[in-house]
């Protein structure tokens, strides 16, 4: 499978009367932009916010992050979901680098929703405090949400896709900046020398602990929590046959934006034919019940197993629950001889003295931390905030408490609430450092 992403630079964003991109300007006719947004009549009020890198902006709350692109040839953007169900991971898409659209909830947040600072030491934090923010603000007739800890987001998030497919169209017959290839053939069709090199997985453990469909990942717009593991070509998770839930604390959560760029699998795919032989990437959930966890570990293990593989880096998006899950699955390849390498973030405590994960192995021997959701930050306070900022302490934010909002609009709160600020996918600078 051959996948070309044809990249546009941006250096700013503005409103216009026309959207067109020129000479790295994205211009936005923001009347038509958000007549793509009300589409969905669930949408009852929404703005667009144009958010810079180190603006004195803070958002909150934000449901997820969305790459403005356009599928040029071979298929659909966001098959299954916002288009008609077919492969992803061929042909050709454009898409806008640089800039991002950010669901934004004009007041009500939850447990799965964060933070993003533009500026100050909040914005070292997560990586889209350093893209070019459209900021969807919106409020829904969801009603029934408002006060519940736990949301969908449903038609939040689906309006963030369709502003994200609206603003990639006017790209859609240019010519790019630069060419991104992707091409990892069929085992048939491998040289030789490939076929020596170590055989390496990739597994991608989504959130899917929520029995009701509408909170969980998708997969071809399937709800994750419905399908057992399944062998996928990288290409069509760099091309968006994945998309994020709802459901997860947010340091922990992986954006739909992350998914299409996952800098893990982009690596592996650069190293296939010269340091390893990569086999693809399993797409596998995260469960509730033990026979649950069981069953996907031991399916994960026997697509491995079938393929060869010598090697996996299981990546888990979350932390508690899905600790166990992540520790099957490590210690099932183990059991197999498969060298495995977990990724994911850990909860050690305020104090950094609780068990890192909630479910530990031996075998579990080389694991990467991406960060502590329970780090206590003191943020100052900031000039603008986009959505609003009660949000962190009324509606169950997991980063913040009763008093995390103080009276000159600084903020003490938990790294967990930080939007996607433990990036499991690879898509940010923080350094690991064994000690």
């Amino acid at each position: 499978m051959r996948l070309e992403i044809g990249n546009f630079h941006i250096q700013d964003v503005d409103f216009g009367e026309t959207t067109v991109f020129e000479n790295g300007l994205l211009t936005i006719n923001k009347d038509e932009a958000l007549r793509v947004v009300y589409e969905d009549d669930r949408i009852t009020d929404a703005d667009i916010v144009i958010a810079r890198p180190n603006d004195p902006i803070r958002i909150t709350p934000v449901k997820d992050a969305v790459e403005p692109r356009c599928k040029v040839s071979g298929g659909e953007l966001y098959p299954g979901l916002t288009n008609n169900l077919v492969p992803a991971g061929t042909g050709r898409t454009h898409v806008l680098k640089g800039g991002c659209v950010l669901a934004v909830g004009k007041h009500w947040g939850g447990f799965q929703d964060g933070l993003v600072d533009m500026s100050g030491p909040g914005s070292y934090q997560t990586m889209f405090s350093y893209l070019l923010n459209i900021c969807l603000v919106a409020d829904t007739n969801e009603d029934d949400e408002n006060h519940e800890q736990q949301k969908k987001n449903t038609a939040l998030r689906l309006a963030a896709i369709r502003l994200s497919e609206y603003l990639g169209e006017c790209i859609r017959d240019m010519e790019p900046d630069g060419l991104e290839v992707y091409d990892l053939p069929s085992p048939n069709e491998l040289e030789d020398r490939v076929k020596e090199l170590p055989r390496v997985v990739y597994v991608l453990q989504l959130q899917s602990q929520m029995i009701e469909n509408g909170y969980n990942s998708l997969v071809y717009g399937w709800d994750a929590r419905n399908m057992l593991p399944t062998l996928m070509h990288p290409n069509e998770l760099l091309d968006g046959a994945v998309v994020s839930g709802s459901f997860m604390p947010s340091s922990s959560k992986i954006s739909t934006y992350q998914h299409v760029n996952n800098e893990t699998v982009k690596r592996l795919m650069r190293e296939h034919g010269v340091t390893i032989n990569f086999l693809g990437v399993i797409v596998s959930n995260l469960n509730v019940a033990l026979e649950e966890k069981q069953r996907s570990a031991m399916r994960i293990k026997q697509i491995a197993s079938s393929l060869g593989a010598e090697g996996a880096i299981v990546c888990e998006e979350g932390y508690g629950n899905p600790d166990t899950d992540f520790i099957l699955a490590i210690s099932e390849f183990e059991d197999a001889g498969i060298k495995t390498v977990g990724i994911t973030n850990e909860a050690t405590g305020r104090d950094g003295r609780s068990q890192p994960l909630v479910d530990l192995s031996i075998k579990a021997n080389a694991l990467i931390s991406t960060g502590n959701v329970s780090q206590i930050l003191k943020l100052d306070p900031m000039e603008v905030v986009v959505g609003e900022l009660e949000s962190l302490t009324r509606d169950g934010n997991s980063g913040g408490w009763d008093g995390s909002i103080k009276a000159d609009g600084s903020i003490e709160m938990e790294n967990n609430g930080i939007f996607c600020a433990d990036a499991n996918t690879g898509n940010h600078f923080k350094t690991v450092v064994e000690y």
